[in-house]
């Protein structure tokens, strides 16, 4: 019996999204299979955030005859259901993770859509040990029992990653995983992206840093001004003529066992 074929992770159509009286997302049209590794690539202000919170639906699109999404096949959801199945790591939760909460705390607040542990939660003993499975696989174990506050920027996102992962989702989403991190902490980033992405896990990359696009990442998309300017296969997309357009200045472009860097 023929496998039946898994829904798209993403599908959107000729979106509009506003943020107050500004057009953020125009026209926009972006599939993205079940399985598939995706980087989206653009400046600041291109509309980046804006998508990532369509994605997450804090952002809902203008209602358009021609316009259509859909998130895993369902183009309805619950809020809370759809952040059990995307991990999220994101800028807005590393700043919300601040203050007193501890390494497994903060996995944990995973199962509650919440930055910390708070009275009115119940974390059950499967809870428990899926945060601790989350906290192994990423090898930070000794941050379980260590406070946000005591940690470098880099243990702070690792553990947000663990938090994205505890609940065992369809797909990650990764904000600008290595913004304000130095050179140690990026190459930990990156080369736990490169370990998700081999082992199955849907990834799907915004950000502005060519170099945070791992090897395992085969599709790109450029994008400005609310609209896709290029999609398609890396070495295809990932050129110093499409990139200078992208960033509006003159780059050059090297790249090394898979990894792209730009100056």
């Amino acid at each position: 019996m023929k496998e039946a074929l898994k829904p798209p992770l993403l599908d959107f159509r000729n979106l509009r999204v506003m943020r107050g009286q500004k057009v953020a997302l125009d026209d926009f049209s972006l599939r993205v299979e079940a399985d598939e590794h995706v980087a989206i690539l653009g400046p600041n202000g291109c509309g980046k955030s804006t998508l990532i919170k369509t994605i997450t639906r804090e952002c809902y699109p203008v209602v358009r005859a021609e316009s259509f999404m859909s998130i895993l096949g369902e183009d309805t959801w619950d809020v809370f259901s759809l952040r059990t199945l995307l991990g999220i790591v994101s800028n807005d939760l590393m700043l919300s993770c601040t203050g007193d909460a501890c390494g497994r705390d903060v996995v944990l607040s995973g199962f509650f859509s919440s930055t910390a542990i708070y009275p009115n939660h119940t974390v059950d003993p499967i809870h428990l040990e899926m945060a601790r499975a989350a906290l192994r696989e990423l090898q930070i174990e000794h941050l379980a029992d260590r406070a946000v506050y005591e940690m470098s920027s880099g243990e702070a996102r690792r553990v947000l990653i663990a938090r994205a992962l505890v609940h065992k989702p369809r797909a990650l989403l990764f904000d600008e995983p290595c913004n304000s991190l130095d050179l140690a902490a990026q190459y930990k980033v990156r080369q736990t992206m490169s370990e998700l992405a081999n082992s199955g896990t849907a990834i799907i990359l915004v950000t502005h840093e060519l170099a945070d696009i791992v090897p395992q990442i085969q599709r790109v998309v450029l994008m400005n001004r609310g609209r896709i300017m290029a999609d398609g296969p890396k070495e295809e997309v990932l050129r110093v003529e499409q990139l200078a357009g992208l960033f509006g200045v003159n780059v050059q472009l090297a790249r090394r066992d898979g990894h792209y860097h730009l100056w």
